[in-house]
């Protein structure tokens, strides 16, 4: 999924956008390659806990769900404060 794409979702569907979705872009891009996911799955999943194949159980999340997830935190992180570092240089 692109930024806009990202974007546009977020505002229809639950108003201003308060997170940087260049770098939710990019964390989805890494974490979907990693472990061969579709983004916009991973998207829903991360954004609204709508299940993925494996990534729920009863209702809660699996090990490789809380994996997926931790993932694409640790790489929206990653990638926002890359952004932020490259900005006030």
């Amino acid at each position: 999924m692109k930024a806009q794409e990202i974007q546009d979702y977020i505002e229809t569907n639950y108003g201003k956008v308060r997170h940087d979705t260049n770098a939710m872009e990019v964390a989805l891009q890494v974490t979907a390659d990693e472990f061969e996911v579709d983004t916009k799955e991973l998207f829903h999943l991360v954004i609204e806990n709508v299940p993925m194949e494996h990534t729920h159980s009863y209702g809660f999340h699996t090990a490789y769900g809380r994996e997926l997830i931790n993932t694409f935190q640790n790489e929206y992180a990653k990638a926002n404060s890359y952004r932020y570092e490259r900005q006030n240089i």
